[in-house]
């Protein structure tokens, strides 16, 4: 048996796949925050897997993500070359509001009081200036013992282009400091230049090392009491899976793993029905994620903060380039001092939930708002497993934003999901429009368990024409997850002018990330090797990654790199200068392990007449109207290849409601997918 769980902040989502029959099963359960390992195990419990029959297991959790934003994580201290100590608190220079003048910079997750300096010194080739002093290293390593540091990261002063003294310094800390605090070094993490990312991301790793490191522990330690015997894999924010050992070292390659596994399902899905340009969107309980797939593969962004870019923390690991806002089915509604109407970013998470759990929550979501318009039924929620109380949805909705603003209770519910459909519109649009992509060539996939409640009111919004609601979106991460690779990321920052660029060297560099890569995952027949660039024009700051086609072995294979990057450029900017010269600045190798692909067998049922699959008529308001009248509710289980619902209706299934507004019509395919026509101006 192969299984992912899938960790969220409302639910917990299992996929279960017999290899044999190629039959998948689908699971959810509510999260507890209080014990995530629990919820794991509860999860696996609910789908009846025995545990000693599992071959694989993969996980994608939200601990390090949860650790970072509420500010939870260890103790932490940091190393640094003397002389940059204050690299962490003065961060960039950067105003991204020139005329907020309630802007704040960044918030360093280590103090300054927990930073120490020792004498060290590299240049930027990797040379020695100044040796370790090596006294000094370890009278650093007795203070942080003594302040009670539980996690230590090392950052010294190019250090990426020479790990050595970091190491040792590790090392230092290690035997003075006891095995019991967590080590992280920054050349561990990443071999790229940039202070005060690299520092940043260093930080981080330690900040959440001791928390991660041991919920995985604890994990393998459980599962092994149940006599598991399987593999324990971990998803990372790059769609690709890596070891349990590796993960507790390199925590925060972990803090976007449950919706890279969104984007893997998306990838395989768009693959299977040879769709060149979809975009993943993903609205769960506490967020919502969109991101763009592109011929078979989503794009990398070798950067990602934690919280917004104006007042976040950098995390610089390569991470899927995914937009993330807090608007989920759980985010609270609310009103500011003049009355204005929000959603989110809180959330009422899974405790208390939305009020209509019945949960003891009292404040209005987004879920309520369906509720109160009619687009989730009371009594077959999750198959029936969970009631829902409309009263209260209403009675929340009434009392906090209906009678302040002088509206009816279904008015005040629109509001809501106008707004949340706004704010998911402007994050398709980030990763589209604001990347020279113009998101009416694209599908819209959608997943999550309020994905498919909101999809089609966001697809018309932004102009697409086509949506597709895959197989059971509510855990459509989770599935995402059993075809994901390895895969290992491995980046050299060496700068260089094409004029001046010796290409046996380049060449020899890239064979060496991809032999180190090679031996990390595992060099069998399906281990490939993807190359690519960061380059910019000289005089630039920041550059653009770029796929390198082949070896740098000629004139004529850097003059093609040349014009690649002057068209990726032009893309992404809008201008190109083909005449200014070039420089490379970072070396990238993406090494991955091809898995074979999962057999699955058809989801679909035998195609029936309408009567068999339309279940029941009920008032709902759908699109943009406030009056509830009666619409077609159709059970996604029964319809097969070829059956139709058209607009307006709805269609249940276990986990999520699609909503069909005037003019929309849904068909379900031969897989059991549902393709969606919307009707655009």
């Amino acid at each position: 048996m192969y299984v992912a769980v899938d960790i969220g902040g409302t639910f917990t989502d299992i996929a279960v796949h017999d290899p044999d029959s190629g039959r998948v099963s689908f699971h959810k359960v509510l999260s507890h925050r209080a014990d995530l390992v629990g919820a794991v195990l509860q999860g696996l419990d609910s789908c009846d897997a025995a545990t000693d029959s599992i071959d694989l297991l993969v996980h994608g959790s939200t601990v390090a993500i949860n650790a970072l934003l509420e500010r939870d994580g260890a103790t932490t201290a940091l190393v640094t070359t003397a002389g940059f100590r204050d690299v962490y608190e003065v961060g960039r220079i950067n105003r991204p509001e020139s005329f907020n003048l309630a802007f704040r910079k960044h918030r360093p997750l280590v103090p300054r009081s927990r930073i120490l300096e020792v004498t060290e010194r590299l240049r930027h080739d990797g040379t020695v200036h100044t040796p370790l002093d090596e006294a000094e290293a370890r009278e650093a390593a007795r203070r942080l013992r003594d302040l009670g540091a539980e996690a230590v990261g090392v950052v010294f002063l190019h250090s990426y282009a020479d790990p050595t003294h970091e190491q040792r310094m590790a090392e230092i800390l290690r035997d003075e400091c006891g095995p019991e605090v967590f080590v992280t070094t920054s050349s561990e993490l990443s071999r790229e230049y940039r202070e005060f990312e690299r520092t940043s991301t260093t930080a981080a790793n330690a900040y959440v090392g001791p928390r991660v490191s041991g919920y995985l522990t604890d994990l393998q330690r459980r599962l092994d009491q149940r006599g598991f015997r399987g593999e324990l894999m971990l998803m990372q924010s790059n769609g690709g899976l890596y070891d349990v050992e590796t993960a507790s070292r390199q925590c925060i390659q972990m803090v976007e793993s449950g919706p890279a596994g969104g984007v893997r399902g998306t990838i395989e899905v768009s693959r299977q029905l040879g769709l060149d340009r979809t975009i993943y969107f993903d609205m769960g309980g506490t967020t919502a994620k969109t991101c763009v797939v592109r011929d078979g593969q989503a794009d990398l962004s070798s950067q990602y903060f934690v919280g917004t870019y104006a007042e976040g923390l950098p995390v610089r690991v390569p991470v899927l380039d995914i937009t993330e806002i807090g608007t989920g089915g759980g985010s609270l509604a609310w009103l500011d001092e003049a009355n204005g109407l929000h959603v989110g970013p809180r959330s009422a998470g899974a405790d208390p939930g939305p009020a209509c759990y019945g949960g003891g929550g009292t404040l209005p979501t987004v879920t309520d708002a369906h509720v109160v318009l009619g687009h989730l039924s009371p009594t077959r929620f999750l198959d029936g497993r969970m009631a829902l109380d409309v009263d209260a949805a209403h009675r929340a909705i009434r009392e906090h934003i209906a009678a302040p603003l002088g509206l009816d209770v279904p008015t005040a519910a629109q509001g809501i999901l106008a707004i949340a459909n706004a704010a998911m519109a402007n994050a398709v649009r980030a990763v589209t429009t604001e990347r020279g992509l113009d998101p009416r060539d694209f599908t819209l996939v959608a997943a999550g368990g309020a994905g498919p409640m909101h999809v089609v009111d966001v697809a018309v919004e932004l102009g697409i024409g086509r949506v597709l609601v895959p197989h059971a979106p509510g855990t459509f991460s989770a599935l995402g997850m059993l075809t994901a690779d390895l895969r290992r990321d491995y980046v050299r920052t060496h700068f260089v002018r094409f004029d001046d660029a010796d290409l046996e060297a380049l060449e020899g560099l890239f064979r060496e990330l991809e032999k180190t890569g090679r031996a990390d995952v595992g060099d069998g027949a399906g281990t490939a090797c993807i190359r690519s660039a960061d380059l910019r024009y000289v005089g630039q700051e920041h550059s653009v990654t770029v796929p390198v086609a082949g070896p740098l072995d000629s004139p004529q294979a850097l003059a093609a790199l040349k014009a690649t990057f002057d068209e990726v450029h032009a893309q992404r900017f809008g201008h190109q200068a083909p005449d200014e010269p070039v420089e490379l600045v970072s070396l990238r190798v993406s090494a991955i392990g091809h898995r074979a692909p999962l057999r699955i067998t058809s989801l679909a049922k035998g195609p029936g007449p309408l009567d068999q699959f339309v279940i029941e008529r009920r008032p709902a308001a759908l699109g943009t109207d406030t009056e509830l009248r009666d619409v077609e509710v159709a059970d996604r289980a029964l319809m097969g290849p070829g059956a139709a619902v058209k607009g307006p209706a709805l269609v249940e299934e276990a986990g999520s409601c699609l909503c069909l507004p005037e003019g929309a019509l849904a068909i379900c395919d031969d897989a059991g997918n549902l393709l969606v026509e919307v009707e655009v101006l």
